[in-house]
């Protein structure tokens, strides 16, 4: 009965849409989106552990997300947006990812679309697609194939015909597709009809388009990163951006993607530490052998607390010091060395916030003790968040890309994934 129940959820959550887009506020300056996140990190943090516990998807925070102007910080000030920093972006992720990183992980695949859009679109597109965010669109990208038969992630499947009638038509299942449920724009990879590799923008609304709420994962529950299903899904011309025109020139696509992961998962690792520091001075009992009246005065408490804040501070510089540079070579033409960089430098800064996320919510219950691990407290859901979204990208692998350029001077390849 349970799992009828549950399915039952799913279907009708795949069903509901978004409510109509509506102005958000107009956010004018980059310490105004900080005050915005850290407002909305307040209210987020109330409801995160029920909604963990009870897999409540969050469309309610997604709409007051909206409404805050933070969807539309990362459009160019060319366009009428504010052109927010990276640097900004990465911290406005954090902060709200130290709050619910399931929710904070939502707006990840906007705010990437419009840097594709930056990197790719038209002029014609930029404006078109930038007047909508601007406006209150959600974007929700329908993410990679999931299938072993796949020979790869960044493989297209799906792809553009024609029909009788000439008009473009879109098939295929995507995976992974976080933010497409709540999005008013679902952006995809094709194979166009040569088989070059298109970006295509569809409507959510748009007929054959589902989205499928088959997300269940143990950790960022509520991402509602599910399927998407595409049948004979109609095109229009100009909603097909030309990747392939622009696929052997050097972009920030890649790193900037990455950049914005390593921010959810340094907010892992910031609300992890948080609550074990919270925890330890409120409800701990210091271990019968310590010789100490508090918790928080145990020498052993006492090191492994530093250890972990050095971790963390550690993590969050490397991240800004990579943001930064992305926000250097943001401002000159990009070389493909400006380009190896880029993905070095958030390549680092990834293997630590992956490090950092993973120790902190892991030490957390150690730190806390027994008491903590009650369900009651849903304490364990840093660390099932810690390791569902680290898995996104193998940190392994960034290390192979380091010690490649470090060693023998190998630039990355690049993808969305470096």
């Amino acid at each position: 009965m349970a799992e009828i129940a549950v399915a039952s959820e799913s279907a009708a959550a795949g069903s509901r849409l978004p409510l109509p887009p509506s102005p958000p506020h107009r956010i004018a300056s980059e310490a105004e989106a900080l005050d915005a996140a850290r407002a909305l990190a307040r209210a987020f943090r109330q409801g995160a552990a029920d909604r963990d516990r009870e897999r409540r998807l969050p469309w309610d925070e997604i709409e007051r997300y909206t409404a805050s102007g933070l969807g539309a910080i990362s459009v160019p000030r060319a366009y009428g947006g504010l052109g927010v920093s990276f640097r900004t972006l990465t911290e406005v992720f954090a902060i709200l990812c130290a709050a619910d990183p399931s929710l904070g992980q939502i707006p990840q695949n906007h705010h990437a679309l419009v840097r594709h859009l930056v990197e790719f679109g038209s002029e014609a597109q930029r404006r078109r697609f930038f007047a909508d965010v601007l406006a209150g669109h959600r974007l929700g990208n329908a993410g990679p194939e999931r299938k072993a038969r796949a020979a790869a992630v960044n493989h297209a499947t799906a792809r553009l015909t024609r029909d009788a009638q000439g008009r473009l038509r879109a098939n295929g299942t995507r995976h992974y597709s976080t933010g497409a449920l709540f999005a008013h724009w679902v952006p995809f990879r094709a194979d166009d009809e040569l088989g070059r590799p298109v970006q295509v923008w569809v409507r959510r609304t748009a007929p054959g388009l589902r989205v499928i709420d088959d997300w269940d994962a143990f950790g960022q529950r509520t991402t509602a990163s599910g399927s998407v299903v595409l049948q004979d899904v109609p095109v229009g011309e100009d909603d097909v951006v030309a990747l392939y025109a622009a696929q052997d020139r050097p972009t920030l696509t890649g790193p900037f993607s990455q950049l914005l992961q390593a921010s959810i998962d340094l907010g892992i690792a910031e609300g992890a530490l948080d609550d074990a520091l919270a925890y330890v001075r409120e409800k701990t009992r210091p271990w019968v052998d310590s010789g100490v009246e508090h918790a928080h005065e145990d020498p052993h408490i006492l090191r492994e607390v530093g250890e972990l804040a050095i971790e963390v501070h550690a993590a969050r510089e490397v991240l800004a010091e990579a943001a930064d540079r992305l926000d250097a070579l943001a401002r000159e033409p990009l070389t493909d060395a400006a380009s190896a960089e880029a993905s070095v430098a958030v390549a680092r800064a990834k293997v630590l916030t992956t490090e950092a996320a993973l120790r902190a919510s892991e030490h957390l219950l150690e730190l806390a003790g027994t008491s903590s691990a009650r369900a009651a407290h849903n304490l364990d859901r840093h660390w099932r968040n810690a390791r569902v979204h680290t898995l996104h990208d193998p940190v392994r692998w960034k290390l192979h890309l380091i010690g490649r350029y470090v060693l023998n001077g190998q630039a990355p390849r690049r993808h969305q994934w470096n």
